[in-house]
C-alpha cells in the first residue's frame, strides 16, 4: 500500500498508521506474486467483513492477518458509490500533491453524500491530524469507531493521538482494543508490552 505517513515518524505505531489512509488492494503470495482478492459475490458486504474480522481475530500468523487486513480495507474502501469513489480518489490526488484544503474539501463532500460511509471519516481523520488539528481528528475517529468499533486503523490513530498527551494508561487501553480485533500485529503487540513494562515500573 502507498506509505502516506501522516504522523509522527516519533511514534512507534508509525507502520500501523499508514493503513488510515490508502488501503492494498492486492496479497501477496507464498512465491511473491500478486493475487488481485475477489469478492464473494453470494454474500453481502457486511456477512464478508464480519467473516474476515472473525478470520482476523483467529490468526496468529502475522502474514496471514496482514493478508486478511488488506481484504477488510478493500471492504471499507469501496463507498457502494461511484460518486464518492472519485471524490475520495481527488482526495488521496490532492494529498499526494500536498494541496490538503482541496482534499478536506473533497473528504467534506464525501462524508456529506454518505454520511455512514467510513473510510471518508477515516481519512478525513488522519488528514486533520497530518494539519496539526488534533480535537477534529479525535472526533472523525470517534465517528469511525461508532460506525465500525472494529477498525484497527482508526483505534491505532486513536492511540497515536493520546500518545501526545502522554497518559500512557488511556493509550495502552487503546492498543489493547487494537489487539481485541487484530491480536496478530507485532506492532501493536510491542507498544502493549512496552507500555505495561512502563506502568508497571511507575508503580515500584
Amino acid at each position: 500500500m502507498p506509505a502516506m505517513r501522516f504522523f509522527r515518524l516519533s511514534c512507534a505505531a508509525v507502520p500501523l498508521l499508514s493503513s488510515i489512509l490508502l488501503a492494498a488492494p492486492f496479497a501477496a503470495a507464498a512465491d511473491g506474486s500478486v493475487i488481485i482478492e475477489q469478492k464473494d459475490v453470494n454474500t453481502s458486504p457486511q456477512q464478508r467483513l464480519d467473516n474476515l474480522f472473525a478470520e482476523l481475530r483467529r490468526t496468529s500468523d502475522p502474514e496471514k492477518a496482514q493478508t486478511i487486513a488488506n481484504q477488510i480495507r478493500m471492504e471499507w474502501n469501496d463507498s457502494g458509490s461511484a460518486t464518492v469513489n472519485l471524490l475520495m480518489q481527488w482526495a488521496n490526488q490532492a494529498i499526494e500533491e500536498k494541496r490538503n484544503p482541496a482534499a478536506l474539501d473533497f473528504l467534506d463532500q464525501a462524508i456529506a453524500l454518505k454520511p455512514d460511509y467510513v473510510e471518508g471519516w477515516n481519512r478525513r481523520a488522519t488528514l486533520n491530524y497530518a494539519m496539526g488539528n488534533y480535537r477534529k481528528s479525535m472526533a472523525d475517529i470517534n465517528q469511525v469507531l461508532t460506525l465500525e468499533p472494529r477498525h484497527f486503523g482508526a483505534l491505532a490513530g486513536m492511540a497515536a493521538i493520546l500518545s501526545e498527551s502522554g497518559n500512557d494508561q488511556i493509550t495502552l487501553k487503546a492498543w489493547e482494543r487494537f489487539l481485541e480485533v487484530y491480536p496478530a500485529d507485532k506492532t501493536a503487540q510491542e507498544q502493549v508490552n512496552r507500555l505495561s513494562e512502563k506502568l508497571a515500573g511507575s508503580r515500584t
